[in-house]
């Protein structure tokens, strides 16, 4: 007797897309757990713990067990993202953009086994792990593109903003850029470096501090221009709801961001911070995704944005 081939509905394919979307941002912390454990040359071969050893020697040896774990993670990550890409093969209806995300995401997670061997064998070169860092933010963006249009259906997306909002957010997302970039600048230049005897960045960690903070208020700048924009020009609720979620992160990050640098740069607020660059980028990405709507069923009624009012324009 035959089986019928099993069929994933698009609500099933976002809950999976979800899944690894957080299994992502999770390798982003445990990631982190290895630089501030000093356990970054924990394990000393790749892909063995050590050479002829696939794990660490010695259970009671820290670090290699907290780098050994991280390699355990990146793994489950690996199948994560292999059932995102079965998901979007078995998906009713088949989106063919999906399929391309998905797969997106299997050449990132490729890419960064590779960078992060590499990354160990050059005994964890500053510009090696600002990369390793950077190319996990591009894996989240990709996932949280893949999450929003996971159970939509296949079409062009309109815009429900006006041109003025679309390039505001697009100027956000260059700077939530430069953020990630400065602060991976700052790390590299600080204590936090894996291991006590790795090179670091050949800059003041104030000056690094300074720049990283001033592109960090460029970018709470340009959100709260754009939530006013928001608001003054009518746009949809799930917009201006995402504005504020944004800029609660912001805040939140920033708080963290400061108590970090004058008490010391402890390890527990550096993780905390490091969590926060992913929420803050998923904060900015989400923003800018509201600006469009995915394609309606012919016949379904679309209620149009509010009109604004002269009054709601002078309060704002």
């Amino acid at each position: 007797m035959a089986v019928a081939p099993i069929s994933v509905s698009p609500r099933t394919y976002r809950h999976i897309t979800r899944v690894a979307l957080i299994a992502l941002v999770f390798i982003v912390v445990s990631g982190g757990a290895v630089r501030l454990t000093g356990s970054g040359l924990g394990c000393t071969d790749w892909p063995n713990c050590s050479p002829g050893r696939l794990t660490p020697v010695s259970a009671g040896d820290l670090h290699a067990m907290v780098e050994f774990v991280n390699r355990l993670v990146t793994g489950l990550v690996s199948v994560a993202v292999i059932v995102a890409v079965l998901g979007s093969l078995r998906r009713s209806p088949r989106r063919h953009d999906l399929t391309m995300l998905s797969l997106g995401l299997v050449a990132g997670v490729i890419g960064q086994i590779v960078l992060g061997g590499l990354t160990v064998l050059v005994d964890l070169s500053p510009p090696f792990v600002m990369g390793h860092f950077l190319l996990s933010m591009v894996l989240i963006g990709d996932a949280m593109v893949l999450v929003h249009r996971a159970a939509e259906d296949e079409g062009p997306r309109a815009p429900v903003v006006d041109a003025v909002t679309t390039t505001l957010g697009k100027l956000l997302l260059v700077a939530a850029t430069l953020v990630l970039f400065t602060g991976t600048v700052v790390t590299a230049a600080g204590p936090h470096a894996g291991d006590a005897n790795v090179d670091r960045l050949n800059l003041d960690i104030t000056e690094a501090a300074r720049l990283h903070g001033g592109s960090v208020m460029m970018l709470l700048a340009i959100t709260l221009l754009l939530i006013r924009h928001l608001r003054r020009s009518g746009a949809p609720p799930s917009a201006n709801r995402a504005g504020e979620l944004l800029l609660l992160v912001l805040v939140a990050q920033a708080g963290i961001g400061y108590t970090q640098y004058f008490t010391g740069v402890p390890a527990l607020l550096v993780g905390f911070h490091l969590l926060g660059a992913s929420l803050v980028w998923l904060a900015s990405l989400h923003l800018t995704l509201t600006f469009s709507r995915p394609p309606i069923h012919p016949g379904t009624r679309v209620r149009p944005p509010a009109p604004v009012s002269s009054a709601s324009n002078m309060q704002s």
